[in-house]
């Protein structure tokens, strides 16, 4: 059973087809996780207009799949507007960080093969 994301929403999206869901959740499973590496590496390194682009890029799937970090994001967006140091987003980028490969778990045991 999906707990860090939202079955419903991402049926909902889907339209109710399970064959459209498979793939809709493979594609987020072969983009994602190195979106979510570049993301993660652009932050440690302060690398703000690439952090924005990825975090910006990853947004409308964690919409879609009605994974609990938007807050986490947008706050990862408005840092990269900021002259603020990487300690004051860290807590955000981690908690993106462990609720994603959640995800990334769940999805490939709801639909694998």
């Amino acid at each position: 059973m999906a707990e860090y994301y939202n079955r419903e929403s991402l049926k909902e999206v889907a339209g109710g087809d399970e064959d459209f869901m498979a793939v809709v959740a493979q594609a987020f499973l072969e983009e994602i996780p190195p979106d979510l590496a570049a993301l993660n590496e652009a932050v440690g390194n302060d690398n703000k207009e690439l952090a924005y682009q990825f975090a910006h890029k990853m947004k409308p799937n964690f919409e879609m799949f009605g994974i609990e970090v938007l807050k986490d994001i947008a706050a990862i967006e408005d840092w990269t507007k900021t002259s603020k140091k990487v300690a004051s987003i860290q807590d955000n980028m981690d908690r993106v960080m462990e609720i994603v490969t959640h995800v990334i778990e769940e999805l490939q045991k709801d639909f694998a093969g």
